[in-house]
């Protein structure tokens, strides 16, 4: 039987081939069991089955909840630090006392009152609840003073007025408390029953309406009746809380009590003795603490008295009056702290935070030999030989027709060719000659332009001097926006003198330049990290992972804080709340902040670089003087004379560390002693090496053209000037040049030449600002719009 043989001309077809298509089983055969780290970790994904995967899941949804729960039973009970609730006016026609007197039911629970000047508070110990509240107000003018309490407020409560809402104080202080991080709020009307009752049901409907622009999908609680505030009561211990991410890493504390003990040297430095409850993390006596508004302190050590707000104090039985039996048990509350006083921990020396915020320099650690002759002739005639150009020039060329031959076309314009040497230098004769009343003309044309109208009708309280001074800012913004970094090259100082720091750049965002290059004196004075994003990745697990020895959340502690001014429990006693942090390694010292802020809308007033502003840094409040640079992704940024109002700038300053997440308010001190609010924003970074570079713009005119070569003047006024620089040859004694350009030159152009330089802030870093003059409603209503409630 005859058998078929395929022959050579057989076709061939590719064998096939599973590729990402094939089943699990030959992945394996092929892999021969070996297996990425991270398919090993997906592996146990897909091999759960889907009730297993239910099972998971519902027991990490489980987990989360527990741990809203045990957030919520911890703040308040017995175990935990009082829910602290901040109660917050938003219109001038609202009664806090009315509002303090409803929340102060007997029937509800124990009352603790206390009052610190014009700040009001009050300690409610609600037993049947299993909750302690402590309930604590600002002045209403006092805007520093309710941002520094909300920074530790567990709960901001709002009160509304049942026709407007709030008015432009309240909206003003609205805006910066939302620029700053708002924790757990509530909102609550107060005066509606005073309405008739026609009327209270279109006046809830316009107020809901007017709230949904800043609190959107809100509730509306009333507050004009006991049974209303027992309500909100409840609404205030079961509400989820927020957190603020500057505040849950670090402990802090709000002092109930403070006492001062002079040293034996001095009546004005002492001992502080701060009373209060631990919150956010464990204390540690080792660490630095941060007073807000006073600056940075060491701990000796740390009491534990008896806590004087129990939430099941001990009542004398046969007692009456509620009233004495409170004032008994407080006694003894008093009585036990003082027999059950213990040191919970001292210092120790070894393991204790120093307080040290700069570096010491030492002057002679950047010292370098001079440079001998021998070496400067070297380098000089390797400059020469660097610097010949050498060119293919027709026979018979003079030296100065070949300094016109441009490299790319051989030869120059049309016109070029017409241009004679003796033609020229009489033109340049006669140019010079006619110079000095063109440009005495000139000026005297732009100084016209420049002068502004001013109008001879002011009012007596207006002060001319400010107006001036604001005058000219809003000028000089004005020229920056349509002239950018241009300058007028000065007539009484040569430029090789006045331009002596600036370069030029090939390309701003590709020329290389060394960011440890030509420092300042302050740059030996802060501290620097080699990986700042590292170090704080690091401390940050730390707070996470270790347990830190030291005041548990919720204890009553006392801190003995050394070498402290006798000024700040004086503002304690005036009504100033003391609020105190512990600080992270690292943050008690100096370096450079950079912080992303945007302009405020409500502030359209022009701020220039490097003027004081005060600054709400996360927990740190202090004055310095900041510069502007452009937010961009490369190694250089340019310096921005003004704060603008479109685009998000970056503001650099010399500032104690602090490490981000962290919200940043700008504040401008008027002359009538008002802070108003310029900007908000975040901390980007502490990085010294963040450059910011300074532009200069120096612009000439043409005014004799060779289609790609032109004689430049107004540019420079004095030959050595031209000289100085890379210029190919100057013309005359009066700052003429040539210059040769990549294109055809138009007789309507400018030549502009870019000077750069290295910028940095000025070391005016102040941790103590002084009190800003309260709101008045008549100075802001200008800058900030009503309330529109229709």
């Amino acid at each position: 039987m005859a058998v078929h043989r395929s022959g050579p001309l057989k076709q061939q077809n590719k064998a096939h081939k599973g590729g990402r298509h094939r089943g699990r089983g030959s992945a394996q055969r092929d892999g021969k069991g070996r297996l990425a780290p991270k398919t090993l970790s997906k592996k146990v994904r897909k091999d759960l089955s889907r009730v297993d995967q239910r099972h998971r899941a519902s027991q990490l949804r489980k987990q989360k909840k527990e741990a809203v729960l045990a957030e919520k039973r911890q703040l308040g009970s017995k175990d935990g630090p009082p829910h602290q609730v901040l109660v917050v006016p938003l219109h001038n026609r609202i009664s806090l006392p009315e509002a303090f007197q409803l929340l102060q039911d007997r029937d509800t629970g124990t009352v603790h009152l206390n009052e610190w000047g014009s700040t009001h508070s009050f300690m409610l110990l609600c037993p049947r609840l299993k909750h302690r509240w402590f309930f604590t107000s600002a002045r209403p003018g006092d805007l520093h003073t309710v941002l520094d309490m909300a920074k530790v407020a567990d709960t901001i409560l709002f009160l509304l007025d049942p026709l407007e809402g709030w008015d432009s104080t309240g909206d003003y202080c609205l805006s910066c408390l939302f620029a700053q991080g708002l924790p757990t709020y509530t909102l609550a009307v107060q005066g509606i029953s005073s309405l008739p009752p026609k009327k209270q049901i279109d006046a809830r409907k316009k107020l809901s309406k007017a709230v949904e622009k800043r609190f959107p999908e809100d509730k509306l609680l009333l507050l004009d009746t006991q049974q209303e505030a027992g309500m909100l009561l409840r609404q205030l211990a079961n509400q989820k809380q927020r957190h603020l991410a500057f505040r849950d890493r670090r402990a802090y504390l709000f002092a109930h009590a403070a006492e001062f003990v002079p040293s034996e040297e001095s009546d004005l430095v002492g001992t502080l003795k701060i009373s209060g409850y631990v919150r956010g993390q464990a204390l540690n006596v080792n660490s630095v603490l941060h007073i807000i508004g006073h600056g940075d302190f060491q701990m000796k050590q740390v009491d534990a008295p008896v806590d004087p707000f129990p939430l099941n104090p001990r009542v004398i039985k046969s007692s009456k009056d509620s009233g004495t039996a409170m004032e008994i048990c407080a006694a003894d509350a008093v009585a036990d702290m003082e027999e059950d006083l213990k040191v919970l921990m001292k210092a120790d020396p070894d393991k204790q935070e120093s307080l040290q915020t700069e570096v010491i320099p030492d002057p002679m650690e950047g010292e370098q030999t001079w440079p001998t002759e021998e070496e400067l002739s070297e380098a000089h005639d390797l400059l020469k030989e660097s610097s010949k150009v050498v060119k293919k020039v027709p026979k018979g060329t003079s030296s100065y027709q070949a300094e016109w031959i441009l490299d790319e076309d051989g030869e120059s314009g049309g016109e070029g060719d017409e241009y004679d040497d003796i033609e020229h230098e009489d033109f340049m004769e006669e140019e010079s000659q006619d110079e000095g009343s063109e440009e005495e003309e000139e000026e005297c044309e732009t100084m016209t332009i420049g002068e502004s109208v001013r109008d001879d009708l002011y009012d007596e309280k207006v002060d001319e001097e400010a107006e001036e001074k604001m005058l000219e800012k809003y000028k000089q913004q004005r020229l920056e926006e349509m002239f950018p970094d241009e300058v007028d090259t000065p007539r009484d100082v040569a430029a090789r003198i006045r331009f002596q720091k600036y370069r030029g750049l090939k390309s701003f965002r590709t020329s290389p330049w060394d960011p440890k290059e030509n420092l300042p004196r302050d740059y030996a004075r802060i501290f620097q990290f080699q990986n700042f994003i590292n170090t704080r990745r690091r401390i940050f697990k730390e707070i996470e992972e270790k347990e830190v020895e030291g005041a548990e959340v919720g204890w009553y502690v006392t801190l003995h804080v050394s070498e402290v001014p006798v000024s700040v429990v004086e503002h304690f006693k005036r009504g100033t709340p003391l609020i105190a942090f512990s600080l992270l390694p690292h943050e008690q010292k100096m370096s450079v902040l950079n912080m992303v802020v945007s302009r405020h809308p409500g502030n359209t007033e022009p701020v220039k670089a490097k003027e004081e502003l005060i600054f709400h840094c996360g927990f740190r409040r202090f004055r310095a003087s900041p510069l502007f640079s452009q937010h961009t992704a490369a190694d250089k940024h340019k310096f921005q004379r003004f704060l603008t109002a479109d685009t998000a700038l970056v503001v650099t300053v010399y500032a104690p560390i602090t490490f981000p997440p962290a919200s940043v308010l700008l504040f401008k001190q008027n002359s009538n002693g008002m802070h108003s609010l310029i900007a908000t924003g975040h901390l980007l970074s502490v990085d010294p090496d963040r450059m910011v570079i300074k532009r200069v713009v120096l612009s000439g005119h043409p005014f004799k053209i060779f289609t790609k070569t032109a004689v430049v003047r107004y540019m420079f006024f004095n030959r050595e000037d031209v000289l100085w620089g890379h210029i190919k040859e100057p013309l005359g004694t009066h700052g003429h040049m040539k210059c040769s350009f990549d294109g055809k030159l138009k007789s309507q152009d400018t030549v502009l030449m870019n000077l750069y330089k290295r910028v940095f802030p000025k070391w005016t870093y102040d941790p103590y600002v002084p009190e800003p003059v309260p709101w008045v409603k008549s100075a802001i209503s200008s800058t900030l719009p009503e309330v529109d409630m229709e």
